[in-house]
């Protein structure tokens, strides 16, 4: 029997620990990953093993050489010019493989049993199995769904928060047939997951999950490669350790000596050749590699030391990492979390603290306090980006300094020379951010097209005309007034998607930015006529002659979000009246207290003036609530049914994109009108992407994020919105009020519960099991459809914070609020019991 073994990995979110070592060489209890995966395989039957390799592969071909002092035959396959994927690279050595053979990662901690797994293979007839496991927040991971004969049905890979309906993901190993290889192409790059797998999963063939008991731990970032130290140290995981037991928990390498007056309280692990000082410290948890020194009265509590580093007298580790040949000098401390790069020198009483990374050959001088990365930059976050764009406290998480680094990191990902849009609100603080992202993207040679501050439809409709590659817009969050918002758009003006996301993320979190010559750094240029291109826009597309002649009078509410609004010159242009309320800027945001109270005014305005409606206008043009002629506010999913049927109604046969959890109201509208209904994830990327890729679609978006105009520009906009209602009304001399009574009857309603982050996955799995698959649909989340056509309760995950929405829909008003109180209810009672679970493993 054969394994692949994948080692070719660089390990870029375990830096500063994988600079000069790849990621399956990390060690972990003074041994590599990769000699711990050696060891499983071996202890299963695999003598013979395949590694391929990419980042430095000397290092392994060196450790294992031919395999023979590991018991084992090693061969090795090197991916010389660029990495061919985790599919690719084994496709490239197809002719070693002639019977059923495994591929496991090689930066994974495991102790499964693969024979298990390969009798499972066997009886199954399965061409491919994948070997998985549960964990309690699958968000990094590939979930996989199977059905009742273990079959897989479904997977994806890496989902946002909201696509997550399972707690089982796929563990990177697999057992495969020669067979399969043939659907992979020559020479190309290819991934398992996301093209064999689903592949296969097209084309029929037997593919199988198998659920293994035992430990996994994917060692995929800093606090993985912590816990995964400590499972180990703690029995949790079956490991070979290279040391024996002394006494219980205490594990010591040969020719070490430790001083009379040290104590070690288990569970410790002290490599070979080691010297631990007088009244040293050592706490559960610690682990001390080969060759290292261990000043007097050092107190040492859970790091995690590699071979050769010498810490000095009255020394304090706090579950830190410390890297090959670090020196650390007397009564220095190092916090949780910190990790130091291979020799690096730490002065005496110097502090690092929690999370803070040094990168190797750095020098930290005697007395200084470090709370930043050495390099530049703050602590590494784990995710930049939440459901919209990247997101913070103003001036406390989007500084100028992150600011830059995000810049650079978006830069980065694009050619050196591009040109690119950046616009903003009118406030202080998102011009601040504005100029530290500017200088960001020149740093890296982008040249930026300044919008400065703009209205985000005008934004979105001059990035065609402009032939940038993207577009990034800064403004206070429509939701939290005392949160930034980034966001960045493609060359379409359509929100980036998560892949988009992702590499964006990579080059933050990397930390390696090209950095441009002085002839090469970006320039910045600020473009004319902007509201003019958009005008034209708006006029081609808005029945001009039905709004001159419409003698309407509109009232709008900027809610002291923007001076100089574009919109009211546009409707005096076209001959209508347009009321401006609140037009001035405040530099803090109104609460949405005060919106609301604002909002009554609106209305009160709105009848006093006898003005055909009103509208107030919120998230820098995207967003409205709208006020009929009586004052009555009209928002949410009324506005979304509202909306459909005004659309509808002048565009009959068309086709409407809402989120999943709009109401559905909008199919009874549609049905009136011959028109259709595509429903979509909740997430602003995912309607402007619908709404582009689908043929027909007059309308998109719900009250709650806006509404798109796809002939317009791709993004949701209010003010073309409050156009087009005036285009509507004059059309069929009806008023807002009229329209609004003849909406269908739909009952819809929204509850939100705490969910704690690791049952989310868990919560999601149970639902899915839970109810026939006929019964559901996993657009996002989990909806289950009642008996009659339009009953459905909706479960959907929050995308950034620990919660967990529950959307009810009927025209059965009993019937809806029978289900909210029994969901709520199952949901309460499951995250209970998996919290107390957790709670006792603990």
């Amino acid at each position: 029997m054969r394994a692949v073994l994948m080692a070719g990995g660089s390990g870029t979110r375990l830096r500063p620990l994988t600079c000069d070592l790849p990621k399956p060489m990390v060690p972990i209890l003074n041994r590599p990953i990769a000699e711990h995966i050696v060891n499983l395989l071996k202890r299963n039957g695999i003598s013979e093993i395949i590694a391929t390799l990419h980042y430095l592969p000397d290092i392994m071909r060196d450790h294992f050489q031919d395999g023979q002092d590991f018991g084992v035959q090693m061969t090795y396959a090197v991916e010389e010019d660029q990495p061919l994927g985790t599919a690719g690279c084994v496709k490239n050595i197809a002719e070693l493989l002639d019977d059923t053979f495994f591929v496991i990662s090689g930066d994974a901690v495991t102790d499964f049993d693969l024979e298990a797994a390969l009798r499972f293979h066997r009886e199954k007839g399965s061409k491919a199995t994948l070997v998985l496991t549960r964990v309690p927040n699958p968000i990094e991971f590939g979930v996989v769904i199977t059905d009742g004969a273990d079959r897989i049905t479904r997977f994806l890979e890496k989902p946002s928060t909201s696509e997550i309906f399972s707690d089982t993901v796929n563990t990177g190993t697999y057992i495969l047939e020669p067979e399969v290889l043939d659907y992979l192409p020559e020479n190309q790059e290819s991934d398992f997951s996301k093209d064999l797998f689903p592949l296969l999963l097209e084309k029929g063939e037997p593919m199988f999950g198998y659920v293994a008991e035992g430990y996994w731990c994917d060692v995929g970032h800093l606090e993985a490669y912590r816990e995964a130290q400590y499972d180990a140290l703690y029995g949790k995981v079956h490991l070979d350790l290279p040391y024996s037991e002394k006494s219980a928990g205490i594990w010591i390498g040969q020719n070490t000596f430790i001083d009379s007056t040290a104590t070690l309280h288990p569970p410790v692990l002290i490599g070979s050749n080691c010297r631990i000082g007088a009244r040293a410290n050592l706490e559960p948890g610690t682990v001390i590699g080969d060759n290292v020194t261990i000043g007097s009265d050092a107190d040492l509590k859970r790091p995690i030391l590699w071979n050769g580093s010498i810490i000095g007298d009255e020394v304090h580790l706090r579950a830190c990492t410390i890297s090959r040949g670090v020196r650390v000098d007397r009564r220095s401390h190092i916090l949780e979390g910190a990790v130091v790069g291979p020799l690096s020198n730490i002065g005496e009483e110097a502090q690092i603290n929690p999370g803070v990374r040094v990168w190797p050959n750095k020098h930290v001088e005697s007395g200084a306090t470090l709370n930043i990365n050495l390099i530049w930059g703050n602590t590494a976050q784990r995710n930049l980006f939440g459901q919209r764009g990247v997101t913070g406290l103003a001036n406390v998480d989007i500084t100028p300094e992150f600011a830059v680094k995000l810049g650079a990191a978006y830069g980065s990902t694009l050619k050196p020379g591009a040109h690119v849009t950046v616009s903003r609100d009118q406030r202080s603080i998102s011009r601040m951010v504005t100029r530290s992202l500017i200088a960001g993207l020149m740093s890296v040679g982008v040249n930026v097209r300044n919008l400065e501050a703009t209205a985000i439809p005008v934004a979105r409709t001059v990035l065609a005309n402009l032939k940038v590659s993207g577009g990034i817009h800064v403004r206070l969050h429509p939701d939290r007034p005392d949160h930034i918002l980034v966001e960045f758009f493609d060359e379409y003006g359509i929100d980036i998607p998560k892949s988009k996301e992702k590499k964006i993320e990579g080059a933050y979190f990397k930390e390696d930015f090209r950095r441009s010559p002085i002839n090469e750094i970006g320039t910045v240029s600020y473009p004319t006529r902007l509201v003019d291109t958009y005008a034209t826009a708006f006029e081609h597309h808005l029945n001009i002659g039905a709004v001159r002649h419409s003698k309407s009078k509109v009232v709008i509410d900027y809610a002291y979000a923007v001076s100089g609004a574009v919109l009211p010159e546009l409707l005096t242009k076209f001959g209508c009246d347009a009321v401006v309320l609140n037009a001035s800027l405040r530099q803090t945001a109104p609460a949405a207290a005060e919106r609301d109270i604002m909002l009554g005014q609106l209305g009160q305005v709105v009848q006093a003036l006898r003005a055909t409606f009103g509208a107030q206008v919120s998230a820098n043009g995207e967003q409205l609530v709208l006020v009929d002629e009586v004052g009555t506010a009209i928002r949410g999913e009324t506005l979304t049914a509202l909306m459909t049927h005004l659309i509808l109604t002048t565009q009959p046969r068309g086709t409407v994109v809402v989120p999943i959890h709009a109401t559905g109201a909008v199919e009874h509208i549609a049905r009136r009108h011959g028109g259709q209904v595509i429903r979509t994830k909740a997430n602003p990327t995912a309607l402007m992407e619908a709404c582009q890729a689908n043929f027909n679609v007059v309308l998109g978006g719900s009250g709650d994020m806006g509404f798109i105009f796809p002939h317009l520009h791709p993004g949701f906009d209010a003010m073309f919105c409050i156009a087009k209602l005036i285009e509507i009304l004059t059309i069929q001399e009806r008023s807002l009020g009229q329209l609004w009574s003849e909406l269908p009857r739909v009952s819809h309603r929204h509850q939100t519960l705490r969910c704690p982050w690791i049952v989310k996955g868990a919560l999601m799995r149970y639902l899915v099991e839970s109810h026939p698959p006929e019964n559901l649909e996993l657009i996002d989340g989990v909806k289950v459809l009642g008996d009659t056509p339009g009953d459905w309760v909706l479960i959907l995950p929050d995308a950034g914070e620990p919660l967990v929405h529950i959307f009810v829909n009927s025209e059965n008003r009993a019937w809806m609020d029978e289900k909210l109180r029994e969901y709520q209810t199952r949901i309460q009672t499951f995250i209970e019991k998996e919290q107390g679970m957790k709670e006792a493993m603990a």
